[in-house]
């Protein structure tokens, strides 16, 4: 038991710190970037409470057999790996996406953040699936609150543009051109994820 606790504990640490490694990068790039805000302080928190809520379930999750047959310690330099190095990978998908909606789609203001909004909490939960296992993510069954919880948080973040609450949150609902051009970045996102996961077994 104790074995499976640390285990989850070090999900929710290296996920986290990875994530917010690349959310600072991104932000800085886009402030560069844009000329106007990549996103509003209400829509940064929104986004940090939705993908916050599956990350409260890690404690429930199961833990591969594999992980569970010997003690592991705690070690500061595969955190910080991790956190380079996904965080980067994360990065380079926002970075990737900002193209895409800004010169692909000639987004304007509410559109870049609306679209942006939807890839970064959708990739958020999309990442916790596949690095809180050291398997092929699809080998690996979550826990049943941190599937329902991801699945509904990802229901939210699609149903939330087209909403009545859009027009407080500075949301607008993207076309169906943009919600396919985001959805293919995201699986983009989860396949390279994947490749670096497996040729860094031991980060």
């Amino acid at each position: 038991e104790g074995r499976r606790v640390f285990a989850n504990t070090l999900k929710y640490v290296y996920v986290t710190t990875s994530a917010n490694f690349g959310n600072m990068l991104s932000m800085a790039a886009a402030a560069a970037l844009l000329p106007f805000l990549p996103l509003l302080p209400t829509q940064i928190l929104l986004l940090n409470f939705l993908s916050d809520v599956p990350g409260t379930t890690i404690a429930t999750d199961r833990v591969d057999p594999e992980q569970l047959g010997a003690p592991h310690r705690w070690h500061i330099h595969r955190a910080r790996n991790f956190m380079l190095v996904f965080g980067v990978v994360s990065t380079l998908f926002d970075l990737l996406t900002f193209g895409v909606l800004r010169i692909g789609f000639g987004a304007t203001a509410t559109a870049f953040r609306s679209g942006w909004f939807i890839e970064s909490t959708i990739t958020e939960l999309a990442v916790m699936l596949v690095l809180r296992t050291r398997r092929a993510f699809l080998r690996s069954r979550p826990s049943t609150a941190l599937a329902v919880s991801s699945a509904l948080v990802f229901a939210i973040t699609l149903a939330l543009p087209y909403s009545p609450l859009a027009g407080p949150l500075g949301l607008d609902g993207p076309p169906m051109r943009v919600l396919a051009a985001l959805g293919a970045i995201t699986v983009g996102y989860v396949l390279v994820t994947e490749a670096v996961k497996k040729a860094f077994p031991r980060l």
